[in-house]
């Protein structure tokens, strides 16, 4: 440790972007949402900002001149924009007259999308991260860490520093053309859409690997769409105009304001990712008459050698269509999937209706870290005893397999 500087900072632009990027796209699971220009964005746009309540603060571990590993961490005094709930937590705290927050997280802010959150050289680097991030905390008198959605080799860096871990379930689907007496549900991840296992060759291939009741589900479910005289275009990259991107945002924010919320992020992040991250995003426009009238945008990954992979972000409609949500959100990144050979179509956090879909349960992985002893322990029981419903969960869910039986 004697040769590495630990370096606390305040903004992303205190990192050099270049430096930065190259570490992420070393990790086995980079994903656009960590590159840096996706969290300045977050940062200058001021949609995690202190008002907000995400007090950026990025901690950085130097060997000489070279960074060797990196993470953003926010302090917060609420658990909104997290996905990992641990509102009975700091209830519990409450009750007992302590004081829950501030907390520190490890995470991208409203972005539930597994991957890389310790941005390492090696394994030892990333250790010494996370023993850095835990002593941070506790001198800076912080009541908890939690690192949101890691990658393996961030939860095993946790694991060896002590942290709890706690699953939940995503919903995931995977572009695999399955054979002769193969379940898709049955593969494993190395298993799937590989050189000799290729994706499917079209959206009716997939519709084919399907049970006969969900075929024809979403057979029905597209043509609803279709007979109300609703088509889609769809643009990628810097082919995105200025004026879809204003469409989009207002379809955006309208569909956060019927909910009673505000939109967590402003228009001022979307024209950040226009400018500075084109190419991690795909949109999707619903027109009718001739006119706009929804959107869906979707992420994109962004390293060159890895497989393209998709994730379902955001959505909004100005008119009521049914089924028109399955149609954008689901059903046309799915065929843009297959027709481009993505490896893999995120589909967010929860819904078990996306199974109906064919986008299959997957648990996910957060760390976490308490400082008061009591606390800690109940806790710790309280996951155990979570954790085992979740292998229920997922067991139960394991038997409502969307596919054709093997």
């Amino acid at each position: 440790m004697n040769d590495y500087v630990i370096r606390v900072l305040a903004s992303p632009s205190d990192v050099s972007p270049k430096a930065w990027n190259a570490l992420l796209a070393a990790q086995a699971e980079p994903s656009p949402f960590m590159r840096h220009e996706y969290l300045a964005a977050l940062h200058e746009s001021q949609s995690a900002s202190p008002a907000s309540g995400w007090a950026a603060q990025f901690i950085t571990l130097w060997r000489g001149k070279q960074l060797e590993a990196a993470c953003p961490v926010y302090i917060k005094d609420h658990s909104y924009g997290e996905y990992v709930f641990d509102w009975a937590w700091a209830n519990a705290y409450e009750q007992h007259g302590l004081a829950y927050y501030p907390k520190a997280v490890v995470a991208v802010p409203f972005t539930p999308v597994p991957g890389t959150r310790l941005l390492a050289r090696d394994a030892q680097s990333r250790t010494l991260l996370v023993q850095a991030l835990v002593a941070w905390c506790k001198q800076e008198e912080i009541s908890s860490l939690h690192l949101l959605f890691g990658a393996d080799e961030d939860i095993a860096a946790c694991t060896e520093a002590g942290l709890m871990l706690r699953n939940t379930v995503q919903f995931h689907w995977t572009n695999v053309a399955p054979t002769v007496g193969t379940d898709v549900s049955s593969l494993s991840e190395g298993e799937r859409s590989t050189p000799e296992r290729p994706g499917y060759p079209d959206f009716d291939a997939f519709l084919a690997s399907l049970a006969h009741d969900k075929r024809k589900k979403i057979r029905q479910e597209r043509r609803k769409v279709a007979d109300a005289g609703v088509s889609f275009r769809w643009s990628r990259g810097k082919d995105i105009s200025q004026v879809d991107w204003d469409f989009f945002y207002r379809c955006y924010e309208r569909t956060y304001r019927e909910h009673g919320n505000p939109p967590y992020l402003t228009r001022d992040f979307f024209q950040r990712m226009a400018d500075t991250l084109p190419e991690a995003w795909l949109l999707f426009i619903a027109e009718r008459n001739g006119k706009p009238m929804a959107t869906s945008l979707i992420a994109l990954s962004t390293e060159p050698d890895a497989p393209l992979v998709a994730y379902g972000r955001y959505w909004g409609a100005l008119e009521r269509v049914d089924c028109l949500h399955f149609e954008a959100c689901y059903y046309q990144p799915l065929a843009w999937c297959i027709e481009h050979g993505a490896r893999r179509f995120e589909g967010g956090a929860q819904g078990e209706h996306k199974m109906a879909r064919a986008l299959m349960p997957v648990k996910t992985t957060s760390a976490h870290w308490l400082a008061h002893p009591a606390f800690s322990d109940a806790v710790e029981r309280f996951l155990e005893r979570e954790g085992a419903g979740i292998e229920n969960y997922m067991d139960h869910l394991g038997e409502r397999s969307p596919f054709k039986a093997a």
